[in-house]
């Protein structure tokens, strides 16, 4: 051991020798005061303890802090002989200045390191201890000997508890709250050493109170009104209520111990609500799959998920429709599901076979979990939205009246629109192979192909042909419509045996017919328009289609796809005549991927719902009581005012002079009405109940202004006043009111 571990271990020794010295005397001492205490009543009982034991902490305080370096080194040099009065030099905090003090020093160290450590601990001095205990003795017999003041009923002295009752406000001494959650919540019970708890819905609690001197009556009082008797067991009071939601309340006692009940606070009992089960889908990842050519199984997912527990199976319902309009059927079918997983998290899977469902063409196939959680004794239910796989059906059967006519026709477009994009790349592949006027010839010839198609679209969604204007007819002209598109096909290069040509012109046929009755050229072919005549103008003139919601028999749906291929057209057509076919590619695509759209048929998956109509009260038949029936000769409703309750204590709470008494009792009956949905209504129940304790406080009435902010109903809109004209529209009403009246 080196010389600074020995002085180190010398003094801790001295330190602790003298540290029990001080106890000793002193412990005698604290058993009288606290002796004296428990006779006392507060808040003489708590200063007296007090007392004592401040002044024992600073006795050994005091005590600890004399073993300085100084004092260490006065006691060396009185202990040992070898120190030769020079322990000093050990306790230097900077290296010696000169070698002989550092010669001396290593002296030193070494007769530390030899020799057996110094006991520098004071001795034991028996006297004092001994005389410090005897007269705390004495002063423990004079208060055991010193009479109490006697009461009427008391014994031996003592206040019953009845009378300590009555002079003496209790206090809460200890408090507990034994929470029990509800069985299938899986968690533990547990206990709490406060007022305030938060606990799992449908949890049980039991109160234990204990109160110093005892009450004679105890209850809780809720803020919804309601109270709970706590009852006395030994020196206890109890009470078990089952909280469904949150609430606040207050400790209450008998009269007269109002003043000391109105200054406990509000204890808040945070309710956590059962959260019904979540339902996720990992396969399928949209509501809508179309059926892949060849597929016979449909393999589907989901993750649920719950904060106490799911039930042991799911149920997975399958819905079969088939048929078409208004002629669609279906069937059903529910299987029971057991998932993979832990009891708040599962995993939940299916394949089903297409076809032992009996999948055909143009059907449905809509599939719906329904996973419930463990509460007790009603579960919660959650739905997963409805999955649909769709077997599309054949485009061009099934059709019947007009709309027969628009869908008949749309494949012979599919088959132009996918001409041009075959030929547009058959010419990206020969343009190594041919010249470039040769290239530039045959995209410019594909751009005209790809505006007969997209003019031929334009008709359907009442769009204008793009010839030149026309001049006003006379009695000998003819209607030269039709005379157009065939020198626009001219132009456009189209051979009679253009075998694409003829397809767009077959395609075109029931369009052509639609528009030409559009403009009312064929209507009447007896009937020769005349010049000027204003019938003749509108029937030569008057285009139907210019309006595209009159001049179509497509739904709103169709109309936006359309008008988006017509779009990509545009583009597909620019870079063809640009003899760009690479850039006018994606265009072409898209445009065809369009059209397609138009082409599925779109059907909506509703569940049947069955009629649910209001039971008839039997005991208002026959009986003439018109109560409740509006009057069918007024159709005016009389319109609901807005509870003018939290507006008219938003008033009164402002901090303004002329502020009138707020009318809380009708607050907080609003309050309990459920009027304040909208935010948490223990909060504002608490914050009146504290400016109702301090009507006086300026903080609170704040703090219920602007918890009441939120809650006051919007005001209705109204007509604002009409802003000025300014100087140069006050100039011009003037004009205007100058002018000569004709």
């Amino acid at each position: 051991m080196n010389a600074d571990a020995v002085l180190r271990q010398a003094r801790r020794a001295a330190v602790h020798r003298a540290l029990a010295r001080t106890g000793l005397l002193a412990a005698p001492w604290l058993i009288a005061a606290a002796t004296l205490a428990r006779t006392l009543a507060m808040p003489w009982s708590a200063l007296v303890m007090a007392a004592p034991l401040v002044i024992t902490a600073s006795l050994l305080w005091i005590a600890a802090r004399q073993f300085d370096d100084r004092w260490l080194a006065r006691a060396l040099n009185a202990r040992r002989q070898d120190m030769d009065d020079s322990a000093g030099l050990l306790l230097m905090r900077s290296p010696p200045a000169s070698a002989l003090e550092r010669l001396q020093r290593e002296r030193l160290r070494q007769r530390l390191q030899a020799a057996a450590p110094p006991d520098l601990r004071a001795p034991w001095r028996v006297r004092p201890i001994a005389t410090s205990a005897l007269l705390a003795a004495a002063c423990l017999a004079a208060i055991a000997l010193w009479p109490a003041p006697s009461a009427p009923g008391g014994r031996n002295g003592l206040v019953p508890p009845e009378a300590a009752a009555a002079s003496l406000p209790p206090q809460l001494l200890e408090q507990r709250i034994d929470i029990e959650p509800p069985p299938y919540t899986g968690l533990p019970a547990r206990s709490v050493d406060a007022l305030a708890a938060k606990v799992a819905e449908g949890s049980t609690l039991q109160w234990t109170l204990r109160f110093a001197p005892m009450p004679q009556r105890a209850e809780l009082v809720f803020h919804d009104g309601q109270r709970l008797a706590l009852e006395r067991q030994g020196d206890a009071w109890t009470g078990l209520r089952r909280l469904e939601q949150s609430a606040l309340y207050r400790i209450a006692l008998e009269h007269p111990l109002a003043s000391a009940q109105s200054g406990e606070p509000l204890h808040r009992i945070e309710v956590v609500p059962d959260r019904p089960p979540q339902v996720d889908a990992v396969r399928p990842q949209r509501n809508l799959t179309l059926l892949a050519p060849g597929q016979r199984r449909w393999a589907l997912a989901f993750e649920a998920s719950d904060d106490h527990g799911l039930a042991s199976t799911a149920r997975l319902r399958i819905t079969r429709t088939e048929g078409s309009g208004e002629n669609i059927t279906s069937t059903q079918q529910t299987l029971s599901l057991r998932g993979r997983g832990g009891a708040t998290q599962r995993r939940y899977t299916h394949e089903i076979d297409l076809d032992a469902v009996g999948l055909v063409e143009g059907d449905d196939v809509i599939v719906q979990l329904s996973v419930s959680d463990r509460r007790t004794p009603a579960p919660q239910t959650t739905r997963s939205p409805s999955f649909i796989l769709r077997w599309p059906p054949d485009p061009g059967i099934d059709v019947t009246g007009l709309d027969g006519l628009v869908k008949k026709t749309l494949p012979a477009y599919f088959r132009s629109q996918r001409q041009i994009i075959i030929d547009a790349e058959a010419l990206l592949e020969e343009k190594p192979a041919i010249s470039p006027d040769d290239y530039r010839e045959r995209s410019d010839g594909i751009g005209v192909d790809q505006r007969l198609l997209r003019l031929r679209y334009g008709q359907f969604l009442g769009e204008e042909s793009e010839s030149a204007p026309r001049l006003m007819p006379t009695n000998d002209a003819r209607d030269e419509h039709e005379e157009e598109d065939e020198n626009e096909s001219e132009e456009d290069g189209h051979a009679p045996g253009d075998a694409d040509a003829q397809s767009a012109a077959a395609t075109a046929s029931a369009a052509a017919d639609s528009h030409d009755d559009g403009h009312g050229h064929a209507a009447d072919p007896q009937r020769q328009p005349s010049f000027g005549e204003e019938q003749s103008v509108l029937e030569q003139f008057g285009h139907t289609h210019d309006i595209a919601e009159a001049a179509t028999l497509l739904d709103p749906q169709t109309r936006t796809l359309l008008r988006a291929a017509l779009d990509e057209m545009w583009q597909s057509e620019l870079h063809l005549r640009q003899a760009q076919p690479e850039l006018a590619l994606p265009y072409a695509n898209r445009a065809l991927g369009f059209i397609k759209q138009v082409q599925q048929a779109s059907r909506i998956y509703l569940p049947r719902l069955g009629t649910q109509l209001p039971p008839i009260d039997e005991s208002r038949r026959l009986g003439g009581d018109r109560e409740g029936l509006g009057d069918r000769a007024d159709l005016l409703a009389a319109a609901t005012a807005a509870d003018l309750v939290p507006a008219d204590a938003w008033r009164a709470l402002a901090p303004l002079p002329g502020a009138g008494a707020v009318d809380l009792d009708a607050l907080s009956e609003w309050l309990a009405t459920g009027a304040s949905d909208r935010q948490d209504p223990l909060e504002l129940a608490a914050a009146i109940d504290t400016l109702r304790r301090d009507p006086d406080c300026a903080a609170c009435r704040k703090r219920v202004r602007a918890l009441l902010w939120p809650l006051l109903a919007a005001p209705p809109p109204a007509i604002g006043p009409r802003r000025p004209a300014g100087p140069v529209g006050q100039s011009y009403l003037d004009a205007l009111g100058q002018e000569p009246t004709p």
